[in-house]
C-alpha cells in the first residue's frame, strides 16, 4: 500500500496549546478536534472521510470480499432461549423466548414458542421500524408467567433505549413507554402488573454532565405515568453506581446488586413485606458491602440469597446466605455450595433442584452440574474447544439450555434434560435445540494453543487459527487480536469476519492478556490501574513470539483491537512501531489524560485511574497513545474507525490521534480515519454496515500485508 498512489493527506491545524498537569508540561496540539459541533471540525472530518474513501475504494479484491462476507453472515445468528412457565400449576406449559437473525436481516428478531414442540412466532421485529436497519433491540425481559415482555429499542446504535411492554400472545404494545432505560435491568412483580427497573434521571434534574450517570432503581406499575414512578434505591449514592435488580419468586425480597467498577460490587436487599407506613419501600438491608470483592446475585428465593463471589476466592465460589425473618444472618451463617477450584467459576444457573456451573479452563468453557446442595453430579459434554455464549433454565423447570460456539462453528443451542431426583446425574446426552449450519468444512481450520512469555515472565496464552495444512513462515500474513481489560474474557468463538483471511492463507491469533477475567480476579487486577502496562507488555510479547517462532515477520504482522482493545493497539503501535505493518484501531480510547471528561467515561476510572490524581497521572501519561507519538517515526499503516453515535467512547480520540499520527509518521504508509454515521460503539449495528466496515478493514489489511 503506497501513499504515492494515494491522494494528498488533508491538512490539520496544529496549535501550540500546552498546559501543566502535576508539574509537567503537556502539549495538546489537536484539542480543537474535540468539539464535533464546530464548523472547522466538521470540515476536517469531511476531508478526512473523502481521503479515506479514495484510498480504500481503490484497493483490489473488495468485490470478492463483500460477496464472501455476505455468504458468511447470511447464515444468521441465534440466541439462547429463556423459558417461562405459563398456565395453571397443574397444567403447566412452557413458553420460550429467543432471538434469531435470518438471511440478510439487519437485526435479530425476538421470537416466542409455546410448548417444546410449538411453532415459533415473531414477537418483536425491529427491522420493520427502519428500512436501513438502524433500530436495534437492546434488551428484553419476559414476565414470570410469560404473558408480557418488557423490551428496549434504540436508534443509530446509540443504546439509548426506550422501554415498552408487549403482550406475548396478541403482539400488541401496552401504552407504557419509558425513556432513558439504557442497558436496563428489570425484575417483574410476581403478578405481572409492574416491575422494578433501572433508568437515568430526567434531563434538568441533575447537572447536564451527570445525566448519563445516577442510574437509580424505580418501581413502575403498568398503566401509570412513568414520570411518577417510585424511586426505590440510589438517592444520595455515588453517581457512578451501576445497579441491577432481582426479585425472589414469591416477591418478598428485592435484591439490588451495585457494580462499582469491575473489581467491586455490593448487594442489598429490600424486604417488601416490611414497607414503611405510607411509603414504598422499606430501607435496604446490606447483604454484602464494603469489601474489595465482587458479589453477583446468582439466585434469590424467599429464604436465601445465592452469591457467586471472589471474596476470599479469586477464582470465585458459590455461597448460600440464609435470610431470616427480619434481616439476613451474619457472615457466619453463609454456607459454601460450590468451592473455589483451579478454574474460574464464570456463571451459575438454577434449574429445578440442580445448579449448572460454567467454568473457564485455560480460556475455554466447561459446564458441570451439581445438586441443590452443591454436590457434583456430572459434566455436560460440549462439542469441542470453544465458548458457552449463553446458559439458561428456570427454577421450576427440568431443562438446561446452553449456547455454544467455536472457531470452526457458529452457535448451537444444546438442551439438557435434568432428572427430578436432585442427586442423580443427567442420564441422557444433550440434544440440539436449534443450530446454525456451518458455512465452512468442519475440518477446514486448525486451532492450536501456544504460549508467549511476557516481560516479567508471565505466560501469555495464544489461540492460533489457520487453514489446515498451511505452512507458516516469515511471509505468512498474520493478524493478532487482543483486549485485556474490564474482566472481559477472550475465548474461542465463531468469527465470520476472519474466515476469508484464513481461506486466503492467513493466520489469526487471539491473545489472552492480563486485565481480562480468563484466570480469575488476580489476572484481571494484574492488568488494571497502575499495572496496565502489563497488558501492553503481554501483547508485545505475543507479537514477538510469532516473529521469533517464524509464524510471520514484522512486514506481515497486523494487530486489531476495539474499545479498550483500541487503547491496547494504540499503545502497542506507539511503543513498538517496528513490530507491525498494519493496525486496525476501532472505537478507541487514545487520549488517556482527558478520557474521563467525555461521554460515560467516568465509569471507567476504577479500571484506569484518572489524570486528576497525581499517581494515576504518572502511569496514564507513560502509556497514553496520543501523548507518546514521536515525530519522524516510521509508523505502521493505521485505520482508526469510530462512529458518530457512539455514546461510550467519544470519537474525539480517533480524530485527535489521526491528526497527530499523520503529522508525525515518516513512513509512506496511510493513516486513515473511518467515521461511521448512524452507528454507535458496535451494539445494534445493521448487518449492511457491518459488512461495509469489514470490507474496508480487510481490504486495507490485505494491501498492507501484501509484501510490497
Amino acid at each position: 500500500m503506497s501513499r504515492a498512489a494515494a491522494p494528498t493527506v488533508p491538512a490539520s491545524r496544529k496549535d501550540a496549546l500546552v498546559e501543566t498537569l502535576h508539574g509537567e508540561a503537556i502539549a495538546d496540539p489537536y484539542r480543537w478536534l474535540e468539539d464535533e459541533t464546530a464548523p472547522e471540525v466538521k470540515a476536517w472530518t469531511a476531508a478526512q472521510t473523502a481521503y479515506t474513501r479514495l484510498a480504500l475504494d481503490a484497493l483490489p479484491g473488495r468485490v470478492a470480499l463483500e460477496k464472501r462476507f455476505w455468504e458468511l453472515y447470511e447464515i444468521g445468528s441465534l440466541g439462547t432461549p429463556v423459558p417461562r412457565p405459563h398456565g395453571p400449576a397443574r397444567q403447566r406449559a412452557w413458553r420460550y423466548f429467543y432471538t434469531r437473525r435470518d438471511g440478510k436481516q439487519n437485526q435479530p428478531v425476538l421470537y416466542a414458542r409455546d410448548g417444546r414442540d410449538g411453532t415459533d412466532r415473531i414477537l418483536v421485529d425491529v427491522n420493520a421500524l427502519a428500512a436501513d436497519g438502524t433500530r436495534s433491540l437492546d434488551w428484553w425481559v419476559p414476565s414470570e408467567d410469560g404473558a408480557l415482555v418488557a423490551y428496549g429499542v434504540s436508534a443509530d446504535g446509540s443504546e439509548e433505549s426506550v422501554l415498552r411492554v408487549r403482550d406475548a400472545v396478541t403482539g400488541a404494545d401496552l401504552p407504557d413507554a419509558i425513556d432513558r432505560t439504557r442497558a436496563c435491568s428489570l425484575a417483574w412483580l410476581p403478578d405481572g402488573r409492574g416491575f422494578y427497573y433501572t433508568r437515568y434521571p430526567a434531563p434538568g434534574t441533575v447537572p447536564a454532565d451527570e445525566e448519563k450517570y445516577h442510574r437509580h432503581v424505580f418501581l413502575h406499575r403498568l398503566g401509570d405515568d412513568a414520570a411518577h414512578d417510585t424511586l426505590v434505591f440510589g438517592a444520595g449514592r455515588d453517581l457512578k453506581d451501576w445497579p441491577s435488580v432481582m426479585l425472589s419468586p414469591g416477591g418478598r425480597f428485592l435484591g439490588i446488586e451495585i457494580s462499582q467498577g469491575w473489581s467491586k460490587s455490593e448487594v442489598y436487599l429490600i424486604d417488601r413485606q416490611r414497607p414503611r407506613p405510607g411509603k414504598e419501600p422499606a430501607p435496604p438491608i446490606p447483604l454484602a458491602v464494603g469489601e474489595e470483592a465482587l458479589f453477583d446475585l446468582a439466585e434469590l428465593t424467599d429464604d436465601a440469597a445465592y452469591l457467586r463471589t471472589n471474596a476470599g476466592a479469586p477464582r470465585y465460589r458459590l455461597v448460600r446466605v440464609p435470610l431470616g425473618t427480619r434481616t439476613p444472618s451474619g457472615r457466619s451463617g453463609w454456607r459454601e455450595l460450590i468451592p473455589e477450584g483451579p478454574h474460574p467459576l464464570e456463571q451459575v444457573t438454577r434449574v429445578g433442584d440442580h445448579w449448572a456451573a460454567q467454568f473457564l479452563e485455560d480460556a475455554a468453557s466447561r459446564v458441570r452440574l451439581y445438586d441443590r446442595e452443591g454436590h457434583p453430579t456430572s459434566e455436560l459434554p460440549l462439542p469441542s474447544l470453544g465458548t458457552v455464549v449463553g446458559m439458561s433454565g428456570h427454577p421450576k423447570g427440568d431443562e438446561l439450555f446452553v449456547g455454544f460456539t467455536s472457531f470452526s462453528a457458529p452457535t448451537t443451542v444444546l438442551r439438557q434434560a435434568l432428572p427430578s431426583a436432585p442427586r442423580r446425574s443427567a442420564s441422557t446426552p444433550p440434544t440440539v435445540w436449534r443450530a446454525i449450519a456451518t458455512p465452512v468444512a468442519a475440518d477446514a481450520f486448525t486451532v492450536t494453543r501456544e504460549q508467549a512469555t511476557s516481560k516479567d515472565g508471565t505466560t501469555v496464552p495464544l489461540f492460533v487459527v489457520h487453514r489446515r495444512g498451511l505452512i507458516r513462515d516469515a511471509k505468512t500474513p498474520t493478524v493478532l487480536y487482543g483486549y485485556g481489560g474490564f474482566n472481559v474474557n477472550m475465548t474461542p468463538g465463531w468469527a465470520p469476519s476472519i474466515v476469508p483471511f484464513l481461506e486466503r492463507g492467513g493466520v489469526y491469533v487471539l491473545a489472552v492478556l492480563r486485565g481480562g477475567g480468563e484466570y480469575g480476579e488476580a489476572w484481571h487486577q494484574a492488568g488494571m490501574g497502575a499495572r496496565k502496562q502489563n497488558v501492553f507488555d503481554d501483547f508485545i510479547a505475543a507479537a514477538t513470539h510469532l516473529i521469533d517462532t517464524h509464524v510471520t515477520s514484522p512486514a506481515r504482522l497486523a494487530i486489531m483491537g476495539r474499545s479498550n482493545g483500541g487503547l491496547l493497539v494504540g499503545a502497542a503501535l506507539t511503543q513498538r512501531p517496528d513490530l507491525f505493518r498494519a493496525v486496525i484501531c476501532g472505537v478507541p480510547l487514545l487520549d488517556m489524560l482527558r478520557y474521563h471528561r467525555f461521554r460515560i467515561a467516568r465509569l471507567w476510572i476504577p479500571e484506569y485511574g484518572s489524570a486528576d490524581d497525581d499517581d494515576a497521572f504518572r502511569w496514564l501519561r507513560a502509556y497514553s497513545p496520543y501523548h507518546n507519538v514521536h515525530d519522524g517515526t516510521a509508523y505502521p499503516a493505521v485505520m482508526f474507525s469510530t462512529a458518530a453515535s457512539d455514546t461510550r467512547v467519544d470519537p474525539l480520540h480517533a480524530r485527535k490521534m489521526t491528526a497527530r499520527l499523520q503529522a508525525a509518521t515518516s513512513a509512506r504508509r496511510p493513516v486513515l480515519l473511518r467515521l461511521e454515521t448512524h452507528a454507535g460503539h458496535g451494539m445494534g449495528k445493521p448487518l449492511g454496515k457491518v459488512i461495509d466496515q469489514l470490507v474496508d478493514e480487510w481490504s486495507f489489511l490485505d494491501a498492507a500485508l501484501d509484501g510490497t
